[in-house]
């Protein structure tokens, strides 16, 4: 009920509507029966052989009424179903808004499938809980408070006769209820595991390919499909059995009221008009009965599709802006760091230790070591993608927790290690956080990456469409349009985290070349495996085991002959080696 409560919030702002609709409903109610009454009193009057303008009347009051009454249920139809669309609108949004605030560590635990599959199907469940559930439910309510009494007054004999089977109808919507939810909630999770199979085959159909796994990966799938379907054949089979049994037991009900009511006409205790009337109210009485299966099976399979909802929902934003934060002066980007240890979790060994560095406005420094040294944790605690320790990351003497996220990381272009491209044109993705971007800049961007002769062999340039992931471009273009999209936003902090590691030395001269122009206005932190890329920094810094074990520049680190110079000495080995 808890969760409930908080799906209830998206109705606050359509609470007009909802009370119009719930009026249109009870209108449409009262209205619709009268008809009964009115048909019944038109029995009593052909049988005592009053004349055919009394019936007239009763006849024409029947159209008006059923007229009414129809206005009354495309209205509430209208209505509610509209405000259903509103709140799946708005929970999609918020659904979505809530997905890019949380951290990269739940990216890592969640797969892309599964929230996608959140995001349609168990949305589209939950949809129902707002509209239709809603409607079908009042309805049924309406109907049932004021046909009682209507029956009550007819007869309470066979009014109590209706209790015999009515008890049963409820445990049978009981039973097969908690059957529904039980097993929509695993259709769904196996649903969710498709849609992660899938989205994980579409992205890396390179590889499916590669290593010719075509049929085994369509043979995977297929075996999937078939359990999803057999999931959903179960849940049939209990709807199918639901359905069947309710009717049985609504028509061992008419049995019940035909037999003692038909001798109660006929002994005169009720005339036929009034056990017309009854039998009327009876069929009306029918449909919300029926449709209480179905509003059982709306709200079983909508709560477990908000249960796995909010179970994203829920959880929290690991790295947010903390009450009290306000903006900072403008960034100019001296960063220093001040006894930085760093653990992805309390029962990890740290992954940084002890790091102590001041890196001044405008410098450019440079970042060497072995895989796995922590080179770029370091480089996603500055934009806080991930979240150091208060006090030990600052940047212009504040900590990074003190700067509202927006204004951080607005100041901060970052190129990581894994380059990911929009399927949009290549413009807008050089362009991407930047509003309003004049083509003038896209190019100067292009040129500054050494991207700007590719671009020209491309048959719409600037305009070429780029597949999902950028996978109509190679890897040192992708890395380029990547270096562009930085410096698109002219940062005080520019991040190239192994930015150039798809390119061959040669291109890399050429782009460092003119993106030194670019460096020297800016603070520059560069990650790299190679010593051509580093050697020009101002400051180079070598991390082992998460320490920085030697700092200098280039010059200073090779006459020490320590672990720079043996990365160097490699290098240049195999240099010669591949030249040979």
């Amino acid at each position: 009920m808890h969760e409930l409560r908080k799906f209830a919030r998206y109705f606050r702002p359509y609470k007009t509507l909802l009370i119009i609709g719930i009026a249109c409903i009870l209108a449409s109610t009262v209205i619709g029966l009268t008809r009964p009454w009115l048909i019944g009193r038109s029995v009593d009057i052909l049988l005592n052989d009053e004349s055919w303008r009394g019936v007239t009347v009763y006849a024409l009051s029947i159209l008006g009424a059923s007229l009414v009454s129809g206005t009354f249920l495309f209205l509430q139809r209208r209505i509610l179903i509209g405000m259903s669309r509103h709140v799946e609108y708005d929970l999609r949004q918020d659904f979505y808004a809530h997905l890019q605030r949380l951290p990269l560590s739940f990216y890592q635990a969640n797969r892309t499938g599964d929230l996608m599959a959140r995001a349609t199907n168990d949305l589209a469940a939950v949809r129902q809980l707002a509209g239709p559930m809603i409607m079908y439910t009042l309805q049924t309510v309406f109907v049932v408070l004021i046909i009682l009494p209507l029956m009550l007054r007819i007869s309470v004999k066979l009014t109590l006769l209706l209790f015999v089977t009515m008890p049963l109808v409820s445990l049978t919507v009981k039973f097969f209820g908690q059957q529904v939810h039980v097993r929509f909630e695993k259709i769904q999770e196996f649903f969710s595991h498709i849609a992660a199979r899938a989205q994980e085959n579409f992205t890396g159909v390179r590889v499916v390919r590669a290593y010719a796994q075509e049929d085994a990966e369509i043979a995977v799938f297929n075996d999937l499909n078939r359990q999803y379907a057999e999931r959903n054949l179960s849940l049939v089979r209990i709807d199918a059995a639901m359905r069947p049994l309710m009717q049985f037991l609504i028509g061992l009900g008419y049995v019940l009221i035909l037999y003692v009511g038909g001798r109660m006409a006929l002994d005169g205790r009720m005339t036929v008009g009034q056990f017309t009337e009854f039998n009327l109210y009876l069929t009306l009485l029918i449909w919300p009965l029926i449709a209480l299966g179905y509003v059982v099976n709306l709200y079983q399979r909508g709560t477990a599709s908000w249960k796995r909802m909010n179970a994203i929902l829920a959880t929290e934003p690991a790295i947010r802006d903390e009450s009290g934060t306000h903006e900072q002066p403008p960034i100019r980007g001296r960063i220093e760091l001040r006894h930085l240890t760093f653990s992805y979790s309390e029962h990890l060994p740290p992954v940084l230790r002890d790091i102590n560095l001041t890196i001044e406005a405008g410098q450019t420094v440079a970042f060497v070591g072995r895989t796995g040294t922590g080179k770029s944790t370091l480089m996603n605690l500055i934009p806080r993608l991930l979240d150091a320790p208060r006090g030990t990351v600052l940047i212009d003497n504040i900590s990074v927790c003190d700067y509202p996220l927006a204004q951080l990381r607005a100041a901060i272009g970052y190129v990581p290690q894994e380059t990911f491209l929009f399927s949009e044109r290549l413009a807008e993705n050089i362009a991407f956080g930047v509003e309003k971007a004049e083509r003038a800049e896209v190019e100067w961007a292009a040129e500054i990456a050494g991207l700007a002769d590719d671009v020209r062999e491309f048959p719409e340039g600037f305009d070429t469409l780029v597949g999902e992931r950028g996978i109509t471009l190679s890897g040192g273009q992708k890395q380029r349009t990547a270096i562009a999209r930085a410096i698109m936003r002219q940062p005080r902090i520019l991040i190239l985290d192994d930015a150039l590691s798809a390119v061959d030395t040669y291109t890399e001269e050429k782009i460092l070349g003119r993106l030194r122009g670019v460096m020297r206005e800016r603070t520059s932190l560069i990650v790299s495996h190679r010593v051509s890329t580093v050697r020009d920094a101002d400051l180079i810094c070598v991390l082992d085991d998460g320490r920085i074990v030697e700092q200098g520049t280039h010059d200073e680190l090779l006459a020490r002959g320590g672990e720079y110079a043996a990365l160097h000495e490699r290098q240049l080995l195999e240099e010669e080696l591949a030249a040979s």
